[in-house]
């Protein structure tokens, strides 16, 4: 037996291979059901470059196969019995990556939420993320467990859709610092396909994540890149972004990645008086000079934003115009030294965070002064409810059960609620993924 047990561990070291050689993933992908393309390859080699490499971003452009580049990683560390994976992703993915985990990789996970977790701790197990599975779960819920990541000596996370975390150099954004600071000491592989949508600080915060010292402290980041950049700029920030980010365009993989050719089909259109008067009015407000409701230094990202609204409909615009407004009456009452009224905003993020926390017959009512219209029926458990300003001063806040107390509620018609979200998030979607700038960045 121990003779066996020698020669094992003598062809195990025999079989050892420098991190970029591609004969590295031959065994753990000989069963996987994938058609691996040259440039997922690279990009999981590029991830293993360096055994003291604290990560790595994958930035392939959508549909490039970045789900595919971790699974290869994932599979590597797997077969080298280094089994403590984490996956982190937005709660209406988690089953499909179970789903691709298992079916192209043959690999075991296990999606942990709330009821989930809370069944393994009745069972005995005081840390249901420290197991023999890949463990699957949404930010929201990392964010709520995070004593339980912080504890976990995890060998890779992977973080998908990482543009999420991209403003973690605010203090403000919880989610992201509390994810970054429970997986400080541990490699992380960050999958985005949009790694910079609205400013270049989305750079460093990317970034950040995978190493605190890349660019130093946000100060001098801003000192030396967050102003107009020339050809010299570019050439730095790209030579410093190499060791830690790896992206693949589309037109860099037409020669074995065939795309269906579109056709577009080009319709004419006539704006009515009234709609084209409006595009006057809002093209002659986005021409002036100076304008205090936007930022200048988004100033041409939001007004591209804005034209591509106007040019959808009049309602796409509306809400966006609504927003400016009320940002800008609150600028001026902030000049003027008057208070600000109290805000209690609901969003889709933090609905998702509490609906996880819910047991099946359990329901929750939210009462608060404005959110965001898809919120009403997202969750058949969660009911939204617009109080008035005028009854914000009727209620107590701070309380430990973090309830509201109105008294002497009078009777009045419920209110329309209407809140559409800060201009650059509710582009989020649809951001512009390959404008000239991320090329020059990130090709």
């Amino acid at each position: 037996m121990i003779l066996a047990q020698e020669k094992y561990y003598a062809h195990w070291l025999t079989r050892s291979l420098p991190s970029d050689n591609i004969g590295k993933f031959t065994a753990s992908l000989q069963d996987a059901q994938v058609d691996l393309t040259p440039h997922q390859i690279d990009a999981a080699l590029f991830a293993f470059k360096s055994p003291l490499s604290k990560g790595a971003i994958l930035a392939d452009e959508v549909g490039l196969g970045k789900t595919i580049e971790a699974g290869i990683i994932i599979s590597q560390f797997w077969a080298e019995h280094r089994r403590h994976l984490l996956v982190i992703a937005p709660a209406n993915l988690r089953k499909q990556w179970a789903a691709e985990l298992q079916e192209k990789f043959f690999l075991p996970s296990r999606i942990l939420e709330s009821k989930t977790f809370n069944d393994y701790i009745e069972a005995g197990n005081l840390n249901p993320f420290d197991c023999d599975e890949i463990v699957i779960c949404s930010y929201q819920f990392a964010r709520a467990k995070a004593p339980y990541l912080k504890q976990t000596p995890w060998d890779l996370a992977v973080i998908d859709e990482a543009h999420r975390l991209r403003n973690v150099y605010k203090p403000s954004s919880k989610i992201a610092n509390t994810i970054k600071n429970a997986l400080a000491d541990r490699k992380k592989i960050l999958l985005t396909a949009t790694p910079l949508q609205n400013s270049i600080l989305e750079l460093y915060g990317l970034t950040s994540l995978i190493d605190d010292y890349a660019f130093g402290d946000l100060k001098s980041f801003k000192m030396q890149y967050n102003k107009t950049l020339d050809d010299t700029d570019y050439a730095t920030l790209r030579r410093r972004l190499a060791p830690l980010c790896q992206r693949t365009l589309r037109r860099q993989v037409l020669e074995y990645v065939r795309y269906t050719k579109r056709v577009a089909i080009l319709q004419e259109f006539f704006p009515t008086k009234q709609e084209q008067e409006l595009y006057d009015l809002v093209s002659e407000y986005l021409q002036r000079p100076r304008l205090y409701a936007l930022p200048n230094s988004q100033r041409q990202l939001m007004t591209l934003i804005l034209r591509k609204l106007l040019a959808s409909s009049t309602y796409a615009i509306y809400g966006t115009l609504c927003a400016l407004r009320d940002k800008f009456e609150a600028k001026l009452r902030r000049h003027a030294g008057e208070p600000e009224d109290a805000e209690l905003f609901a969003d889709y993020e933090a609905l998702a965070q509490l609906h996880e926390q819910l047991a099946e017959d359990e329901s929750l009512l939210i009462c608060c002064t404005s959110f965001q219209p898809e919120c009403r029926n997202r969750f058949a458990n969660i009911t939204l409810k617009k109080i008035p300003q005028m009854l914000l001063g009727r209620c107590e806040f701070d309380r430990n059960d973090y309830s509201l107390n109105i008294i002497d509620l009078p009777r009045m018609e419920e209110e329309e609620d209407c809140l559409d979200e800060d201009l650059a998030e509710e582009y989020d979607a649809n951001s512009i993924s390959s404008t000239d700038m991320k090329h020059m960045l990130l090709e």
